[in-house]
């Protein structure tokens, strides 16, 4: 049973700044799809009770002492191979990728899942080798440990997916202890052996991707095209917005794609200006620092990293997703967490929230 004087130790402060991302998530979904279908809350109703399944899923967690997952870990790395196989033999294909899963109700993407799987288990493996980094090589076995799921993915393909798992480990292996000359010498190593086979080995549209970051007016109707649309909502915001609800040039004349999923930001900025995504970024520097101070007053090493992996992940999502918006980063199809329609994202987001007020909440071993 679920020990009531747990609460005292819930973070409400990161909950409550979770569901106010969400609840502007509601209104520029609301505002950028009103035009989409018959039905003008028709996006905005699904991403609501996707909320509320993945509001029940964190109340689950929350009543679940964090530990079983340091237990259960190897199963939850398996389980989550399994998944990643079978998207790759039974996905469904959708704009040349192949990477949900049809269960007729919900179309599961196996690969948001794996974020928070590998922070779990790799938790886990780094806890059990706890203090052994002093050699060059004792990191070996966990780039492994990332390197098999993070090639599935790649080959879906999802090569934002895959790069979140490196930050994801090297985040985690810092935390662990590992030296910073041996991290900036595996940074190296990888770079220099990674790029050339990388880019070889990447679709054609993931090239252009990364030639047009460069330069997005040498094709500016193509493949230039959105990155440019992009630049010119998030520019002609100005201060405090074009306001919401067919107010936005861009985004409701149809200049502006996928202004409900990637490139949401573009869209929010559009219509509410510089302010709203001050403010809106101020939200998630609340939110990753409140997870690192969970993270600072865990009871153990397991609970540290395994919110270390989280508050990495959100970082670098929010990092990639607002910054190929305004230009400075590849468009990679990275989502902009609880912001961005999307189920399976989402989801494992508000399950690895969860997961972080477990651990706070058990920050204690005795409670009086």
């Amino acid at each position: 049973m679920f020990d009531r004087r747990l609460l005292r130790n819930l973070d409400w402060l990161l909950l409550l700044t979770m569901m106010a991302i969400f609840a502007i998530s509601l209104i520029i979904i609301t505002s950028t799809t009103v035009n989409f279908t018959g039905d003008p809350l028709y996006f905005t109703k699904r991403h609501a009770i996707r909320f509320g399944a993945g509001f029940i899923m964190l109340i689950i967690i929350l009543n679940l002492d964090y530990t079983y997952l340091y237990r259960f870990a190897p199963y939850i790395y398996i389980a989550n191979m399994i998944l990643l196989v079978a998207v790759l033999f039974f996905g469904s294909d959708s704009g040349g990728a192949q990477r949900w899963i049809d269960l007729k109700f919900f179309e599961l993407q196996p690969s948001e899942f794996a974020k928070l799987a590998i922070i779990i288990s790799l938790a886990r493996h780094l806890t059990d080798q706890e203090g052994n980094f002093d050699s060059f090589f004792s990191a070996v076995p966990f780039f492994l440990h990332v390197a098999i799921p993070m090639g599935l993915i790649f080959r879906q393909p999802d090569l934002g997916t895959s790069i979140v798992f490196i930050v994801i480990l090297i985040g985690m292996l810092f935390m662990s202890g590992v030296k910073v000359k041996h991290l900036a010498a595996y940074l190296g190593l990888g770079l220099a052996a990674g790029i050339p086979l990388l880019w070889f080995n990447l679709k054609d549209y993931q090239k252009m991707r990364l030639i047009i970051f460069t330069d997005p007016y040498r094709d500016p109707l193509n493949d230039g095209y959105q990155i440019i649309q992009s630049l010119i909502a998030v520019g002609s915001g100005g201060l405090y917005g074009k306001g919401l609800f067919a107010e936005g040039t861009q985004n409701h004349l149809g200049f502006l794609l996928e202004q409900h999923t990637d490139f949401i930001f573009s869209a929010y900025a559009e219509e509410t200006g510089f302010i709203g995504a001050v403010i809106l970024l101020f939200l998630f520097l609340v939110l990753i620092l409140r997870i690192i101070r969970v993270a600072s007053q865990a009871r153990d090493t397991f609970g540290t990293l395994v919110c270390i992996g989280i508050a990495t992940m959100m970082a670098f999502h929010v990092l990639i997703n607002v910054g190929m918006t305004i230009g400075i980063m590849p468009v990679t199809g990275l989502p902009l967490p609880f912001v961005s329609y999307g189920g399976s994202s989402l989801l494992m987001n508000m399950m690895a929230i969860g997961v972080v007020l477990n651990i706070g909440m058990r920050r204690q071993k005795y409670m009086f």
